[in-house]
């Protein structure tokens, strides 16, 4: 058993190491409802234990060094030098605001660099610990990957502040050469963006040293490996080192251009290059036709291109109660041929999810929260966690051992994957009860926000510490109770659903008769649609005679 266990877990690092399924949407200051800027990440892996992470600030002596492990399998990679001073980091956000998010492109695979130190994942946590600005981090995360070489492969990364969201992109030089190539553009304040592990960076305005950013080598590296020979102005980042693919476009571009139909009139424009009839890439960034607030990007989140060309959740892959997922690999062949399955923003094999939202009009512990889940965003609820927090919620760890083979009964990634599990069988049917508690939560969260910030803001002005703590204390109290509420409805869905029939509710209890009794149940067979299929499939084997 043992062995089989190492086996196992093996083979789901292996399976992490080369699953590259993450989204970021990004809304400017100037496009969103209440002046924030916003960015979302969900982090998509087989393999992936969902839970939030934390690093307390800290200060060290001069020359203490620190030991660096790749994010996805925690394999040891070398030291480097310790920072003297660091920052909390709660998720992926830390207490000057400061956000990071990804999503791996892969890119050209000669590029990689076995030799390096620094993996995308600790340049995101490495450093969210030493930045107070976006710019700032950029700088770091550039300085790191030059000093102590790149270790991962071809990745975009959103990295934004309360006043700035920037894209920077970025890929490894090959084996044992040292640094990376890379370029950050600034979103516009006014404009919506987003990336899914495809490179989005096409040319950049050189000139414009307040908008962007690059590594001095980024075109002649390009040059000098034959990957481009035009003139500077037409060099694309993402044509030299992440060639566009089948794969590339409608499963990663897809997800983008499905943020972007959502948001502003040109979807139908955006669709020809998604299907493949054009090559012209989408604009990295878009004016929205209105503004977003946090909700509008935690609803997107949830996404399966509900009602667009691409909607999953009405064709026979659906099944008979219209389930808007489908069975990995994306890809699979029937009779010699090849075809694939659509790959939405929302997906069964999230870790956690996150809706980031940064405030400059209010003070750093205030202003910055993470809408925080575990499992899929279109089965999680966001709860807020606070940039000051210096405790995460028990349920958001790993509680009892908990990991991605280890169940336990007091971890919220278990306790929404049990559900959801439920659920997706019998969609149709039962994501109604989910929709409702789920809504419920959130809106009691939103609704709640402006008095909990005020609150906060009264202590913040008496004793900071006495506002951190405030703010801990409630991000902690928001989890948990999502975290036990989930767990009743998960016992309310065995009970209300067991062995394929429904039973009767009202008023959130289940119905009884006269004397005590379960008042019967509801049979609801399956949806007229699919037994028209199955008779057309089976004919007049079960025609009653």
């Amino acid at each position: 058993m043992k062995r089989r266990i190492i086996l196992c877990a093996a083979v789901l690092m292996a399976a992490v190491a080369n699953t590259f399924a993450c989204t970021n949407l990004i809304v400017g200051k100037n496009a969103s409802a209440d002046g924030s800027t916003i960015v979302s990440y969900s982090a998509d892996s087989y393999g992936l234990f969902g839970e939030l992470y934390h690093y307390p600030a800290a200060t060290y002596p001069k020359g203490t060094m620190l030991k660096v492990y790749e994010w996805d399998t925690g394999k040891y990679l070398g030291e480097i030098e310790q920072a003297r001073q660091t920052y909390n980091v709660v998720g992926n956000m830390n207490e000057y605001q400061v956000t990071i998010g990804e999503t791996t492109f892969g890119g050209r695979p000669e590029l990689a660099d076995s030799t390096g130190i620094i993996d995308y994942g600790s340049l995101i946590y490495i450093g969210l610990q030493r930045s107070r600005t976006a710019r700032e981090a950029i700088k770091i995360m550039t300085d790191l990957v030059q000093q102590y070489g790149y270790y991962s492969e071809g990745e975009s990364f959103t990295i934004a502040d309360p006043n700035e969201i920037w894209i920077m992109e970025m890929i490894g030089k090959g084996p044992g050469i040292r640094g990376a190539v890379w370029v950050a553009v600034r979103v516009p304040d006014d404009c919506i963006s987003a990336h899914a592990n495809q490179s989005r960076i096409h040319q950049f305005d050189m000139n414009d040293k307040e908008n962007c950013m690059y590594s001095p080598d980024v075109v002649s590296f390009a040059r000098e490996k034959g990957y481009f020979n035009g003139v500077n102005k037409d060099f694309s980042f993402s044509l030299a080192y992440a060639p566009l693919d089948f794969g590339a476009r409608r499963f990663c571009e897809a997800r983008v251009w499905s943020y972007f139909n959502k948001f502003t009139d040109n979807g139908k424009d955006y669709l020809p290059y998604i299907e493949g009839k054009t090559n012209t890439p989408m604009p990295l960034f878009v004016k929205p036709k209105h503004k977003l607030s946090v909700q509008d990007v935690k609803d997107m989140m949830r996404d399966h291109y509900e009602g667009t060309p691409l909607d999953i959740s009405n064709d026979f892959g659906a099944g008979p109660y219209k389930t808007p997922y489908r069975l990995s690999p994306l890809n699979f062949k029937v009779d010699g041929q090849e075809y694939f399955n659509e790959r939405p923003i929302s997906t069964q094999q999230s870790g956690f999810v996150f809706v980031a939202q940064m405030r400059a009009h209010k003070p750093d512990p205030i202003g910055g929260v993470l809408w925080f889940g575990v499992d899929d965003a279109n089965m999680a609820v966001f709860t807020p966690v606070y940039c000051c927090a210096t405790k995460v919620p028990v349920c958001y760890t790993r509680v009892d051992g908990a990991d991605y083979i280890t169940f336990s009964w007091n971890s919220a990634f278990w306790i929404f994957n049990w559900v959801s599990n439920m659920v997706y069988p019998r969609y149709d049917l039962m994501i109604g009860d989910v929709r409702e508690a789920q809504k419920e939560m959130e809106t009691t969260f939103n609704n709640a926000q402006e008095g909990i910030e005020e609150m906060a803001a009264k202590l913040l002005a008496k004793d900071k510490n006495a506002a951190v703590d405030f703010l801990t204390n409630y991000t902690n109290m928001t989890a948990q109770s999502t975290f036990d509420t989930w767990k009743q409805l998960g016992t309310f869905l065995i009970v209300k659903y067991n062995d394929g029939v429904v039973k009767r509710v009202k008023d959130g209890k289940f119905e009884r008769n006269s004397i005590g009794q379960p008042a019967g149940v509801m049979r609801p067979g399956y949806p007229k649609e699919f037994l028209q299929e199955y008779v057309k499939q089976t004919g007049d084997r079960y025609l009653v005679k």
